[in-house]
């Protein structure tokens, strides 16, 4: 890789090339980086969702006492 480099000045290895990827892939890499913050987004209103139904229904049946035998 080096040899294609050789004889070109600082910026096209650091400029040109660099902006020539993000022209090509920038879709790409807005896609993927748009779908994992979604599935973040979605795993933790996961996580709040069942945090809040275990809360309520704790709550509503009242088993903070040991009365129910069906304690797992």
């Amino acid at each position: 890789m080096r040899e294609i480099f050789a004889g070109m000045p600082w910026w096209v290895k650091w400029v040109a090339v660099p902006l020539l990827a993000l022209i090509v892939f920038g879709g790409v890499i807005a896609s993927v980086i748009g779908t994992l913050i979604g599935l973040i987004f979605k795993v933790l209103l996961f996580a709040a969702l069942v945090g809040g139904l275990i809360f309520i229904v704790k709550k509503v049946t009242g088993s903070g006492s040991k009365s129910s035998s069906n304690d797992w």
